[in-house]
């Protein structure tokens, strides 16, 4: 089991950093209900240029961070939120409370599970990244694009569970 840092794991063992499918996720340890949040994405915000000059340096870095307003990013190095993975079938999302992003659960999580979001519904029309996916889900995409690259489906079920932060709609 890897251990992200210890001051940045909820309190009461829920969560743990474990090897996944892809690599490190971010696992429940215990049953999560839908609806709960499960934690908060922490780390720094830093300007869109910084970012883009992480790709420079190792582009794992600058794949982690989170779109946290039109212009901005939250950068979750060093934090539980850098093992935070993708899949298309997802049973958490992220939302923007004030100045908080946090993790949400959008369907029951049961203990062992890996803990995922919808890279997607964070990637404005503006963001160019894109990712070639390995999610393993029956619904795979099969590459990760920005927001309106999703089904219309997906798109508003996603909207409905209140996990696209008004700035990435605003982006369409």
């Amino acid at each position: 089991m890897y251990k992200a840092r210890i001051d940045d794991l909820p309190r009461g063992g829920k969560l743990a950093v474990k090897a996944v499918r892809n690599g490190r996720g971010i696992v429940a340890l215990k049953a999560i209900r839908k609806g709960a949040t499960i934690c908060e994405i922490a780390g720094k915000v830093v300007s869109a240029e910084v970012v883009w000059g992480y790709w420079d340096i190792d582009e794992r870095l600058g794949e982690n961070c989170f779109r946290y307003d039109a212009d901005n990013y939250l950068d979750p190095n060093g934090k539980l939120g850098q093992y935070a993975n993708h899949s298309c079938d997802p049973n958490s999302g992220i939302v923007k409370k004030g100045r908080r992003l946090l993790l949400k659960a959008i369907t029951a999580i049961a203990p062992g599970d890996e803990v995922t979001h919808d890279y997607s519904t964070l990637l404005g029309v503006d963001d160019v990244w894109k990712l070639r996916c390995n999610c393993g889900a029956e619904n795979c995409r099969r590459t990760v694009r920005n927001i309106a690259s999703l089904p219309d489906t997906t798109l508003k079920k996603y909207r409905r569970l209140g996990i696209v932060p008004d700035f990435i709609i605003a982006s369409k």
